[in-house]
């Protein structure tokens, strides 16, 4: 077991099979050093996280939506690995999309539970850029969408 899926066992989380993309496109492309992982979905045990902030979900619901969305984007850089999450340098940015109504403002709250969660997972690793934008919706109406860029070795 890598380090840092020893620290994620300590966290209580096991990284799941890399979700399969579901249209035409492929979960990550590496170029050099930088992994570029596609927007993941908001999941929990299978199911889509679904919710609409500012009206049927709150920022904290929110959050914990966003950090579903850093499981899996730590699952598609571990198969960009080949299997070895040790490969894992850094994270350099992440760019969360929030299902939001045009009067909600708190999307970096929102995107906070995948900031915060890198960071708890893999220290100064997992310190990154990021951006934090409302969209009218997401596929599948869920709540959060969340793409990334990984240094790797």
């Amino acid at each position: 077991m890598s380090a840092y899926e020893s620290r994620l066992a300590e966290l209580g989380v096991t990284l799941p099979d890399a979700p399969a993309p579901a249209a035409n496109y492929v979960p990550y492309v590496q170029v050099g050093d930088l992994v570029h992982v596609s927007g993941q979905i908001s999941m929990a045990e299978g199911e889509f996280i679904k919710g609409k902030l500012g009206e049927d979900m709150d920022a904290e619901a929110g959050a914990a939506a966003a950090r579903s969305c850093a499981i899996s984007l730590l699952a598609q850089v571990k198969a960009a690995c080949g299997g070895d999450l040790d490969r894992l340098v850094r994270v350099v940015k992440l760019v969360g999309f929030v299902n939001s109504t045009a009067g909600f403002g708190d999307q970096p709250k929102v995107i906070n539970g995948a900031s915060d969660f890198m960071v708890e997972a893999l220290g100064d690793a997992g310190r990154h850029a990021r951006s934090a934008v409302s969209a009218a919706s997401l596929p599948f109406g869920v709540a959060v969408e969340i793409e990334g860029v990984f240094q790797v070795k």
